[in-house]
C-alpha cells in the first residue's frame, strides 16, 4: 500500500532522516520508534507532502505522492494528524469535525463518517457544541483523530498521538487505534512510547540520527534483548 523508498529529506537546512526505506501493507498497524530528534516525524511529514524529500520516492497504491501538494495526497486517501495536532481552537468540535470533510462538501453523506467517529470517542459528541480550545488535551487529541477520519482515509498517519495527554487516556487512544484498523483502515503510527505502540502494532521500525536502525515483527521487536533494554527499559 505504502512504500517509501530511500527518502532522504532535510530540515531546516540539515538532513533530518537518510536513505529510509519503509512498506506498510493494507491493513496493519505499523509503529515507527525512536528518540527525540531521530527523524520520525520528518518521515510522517515527507509522506504527507508537508516537507519536500531531496531525493527518494513515496508511493501510495503505486502512485508517486512525493511531489504532489498536501491537499491532494489528503484526496487520494492518506489522512495525517501532527504534532501539534493543528484544531481550530475557536471553533466549536462540530465545526472542526465538518471542516476535515470538507472533500465532501455540498454531499447529502457529508457527515456520514460521524457515527463511526462518535463510537470511537462518545466524549466528542458530549462535547460538540464546546470550543475546541477548552478540551482537555487528550480530548483535543480525540478530535484531531476524529477529523481526519471524516477525511474516510484508507491510510491514517498519527503523530506522536500520546503526547501531551493524562495516562489513563493513553490506552484508551491506543485502542481507539485498534478499531480503527479493524474497521478497514490501515495505520502508520510515530510514537516515543514504544512498549504501548508494539502492543498493538503488527510491525515496527526503529529510526535512529535520520536512519532505520532495526525493524521487524512487533512481537519480535518486543522480546528483542537490545530493544528491551534500550527503548523499553527493562
Amino acid at each position: 500500500m505504502l512504500s517509501v523508498r530511500e527518502v532522504t529529506t532535510a530540515y531546516k537546512g540539515l538532513v533530518a532522516i537518510s536513505e529510509v526505506s519503509i512498506e506498510v501493507e493494507k491493513g496493519e498497524i505499523v509503529c515507527v520508534a525512536g528518540a527525540n530528534g531521530a527523524g520520525k516525524s520528518t518521515l510522517l511529514k515527507s509522506i504527507a507532502g508537508a516537507e519536500r524529500i531531496r531525493s527518494g520516492q513515496v508511493l501510495f497504491d503505486g502512485e508517486r505522492l512525493d511531489g504532489v501538494p498536501q491537499h491532494l495526497i489528503t484526496k487520494r486517501g492518506v489522512a495525517y494528524v501532527p504534532e501539534n495536532r493543528r484544531l481550530f481552537p475557536r471553533l466549536s468540535v462540530h465545526d472542526n469535525l465538518r471542516l476535515g470533510s470538507y472533500l465532501y462538501r455540498g454531499k447529502p453523506d457529508r457527515e456520514q463518517p460521524l457515527e463511526f467517529v462518535f463510537s470511537l470517542f462518545p466524549r466528542l459528541q458530549e462535547r460538540l457544541e464546546q470550543r475546541a480550545e477548552t478540551l482537555s488535551g487528550g480530548e483535543q487529541q480525540m478530535l484531531a483523530i476524529g477529523r481526519a477520519l471524516m477525511t474516510r482515509p484508507r491510510l491514517l498517519m498519527l503523530d506522536e498521538p500520546s503526547q501531551g495527554i493524562m495516562p489513563k487516556l493513553v490506552s484508551e487512544i491506543f485502542q481507539s487505534v485498534k478499531k480503527i484498523r479493524d474497521a478497514g483502515m490501515t495505520v502508520l503510527i510515530v510514537e516515543q512510547r514504544m512498549a504501548e505502540c508494539l502492543e498493538i502494532a503488527d510491525r515496527a521500525y526503529i529510526l535512529q540520527t535520520g536512519r532505520v536502525l532495526m525493524q521487524g515483527g512487533a512481537a519480535e521487536l518486543m522480546d528483542n534483548p537490545d530493544v528491551r533494554k534500550a527503548y523499553l527499559g527493562l
